[in-house]
């Protein structure tokens, strides 16, 4: 399951890393993720005929993204992993879009060589890295204004919504705009099998929340 972006999108894998997934859901809505995701992962079981006593393990994508949104999936993951006592493995979004970006099955064109990675991190900035082709990735994830990219990204295709957002600096948007849990299942799959060690479910946010608690209260003095 991913929660990273405006998607809320679930999928069920039988760990095979050539399979399709078994059954995926993929809504995109903002602000719903908390009352979008728990129905879709109960939808995903549904439509594949399983039940959640099946399941052998969680794979979350852990961001970058928005702290609220992103939060509502680590948390559901968590909370299943610890209620069903199965490992949740974390895999960062923008590593999903990627692979998703390399994949020629109807979800994304096929990027073929080196591209960039750039969704929506509001504040008229966008999340961000490259990599040198669908699996791999060539430098940390990171947040930055559009215009500050111009020579680092020039010449590359670009994946991701961030990329559709600011063609001045991403003028080769490729789809796709969001990450897809088919394809996050399908890479972590591919991870496990090959002896990786995903990262641990934790967010990662790269800047502070947009909400603050104040620095100084008012004092109120009772008359």
């Amino acid at each position: 399951m991913d929660t990273a972006s405006p998607a809320v999108t679930v999928a069920l894998h039988d760990g095979d890393p050539g399979s399709p997934a078994l059954a995926a859901s993929h809504q995109v809505d903002a602000r719903r993720h908390g009352e979008l995701l728990l129905p879709a992962v109960d939808r995903v079981l549904a439509e594949a005929g399983r039940g959640p006593g099946e399941l052998t393990g969680v794979v979350v994508g852990v961001g970058p993204g928005p702290y609220t949104g992103l939060r509502v999936g680590l948390v559901t993951a968590e909370v299943l992993g610890m209620t069903l006592g199965i490992p949740v493995y974390g895999v960062c979004t923008l590593d999903g879009i990627a692979y998703a970006a390399g994949r020629d099955d109807g979800v994304a064109g096929g990027i073929d060589g080196p591209f960039v990675v750039a969704t929506d991190a509001r504040r008229k900035e966008v999340y961000w890295a490259r990599y040198a082709d669908a699996r791999t990735r060539v430098t940390d994830p990171a947040v930055d204004r559009p215009a500050a990219l111009a020579e680092q990204v020039a010449g590359l295709p670009a994946a991701g919504a961030g990329a559709e957002l600011y063609p001045e600096a991403f003028p080769d948007a490729r789809p796709p705009a969001h990450p897809h849990a088919a394809a996050l299942a399908a890479l972590a799959a591919e991870r496990l099998a090959a002896g990786a060690e995903l990262l641990p479910p934790r967010p990662l946010y790269l800047r502070r929340p947009d909400a603050q608690v104040p620095a100084a209260y008012k004092a109120v003095t009772p008359r």
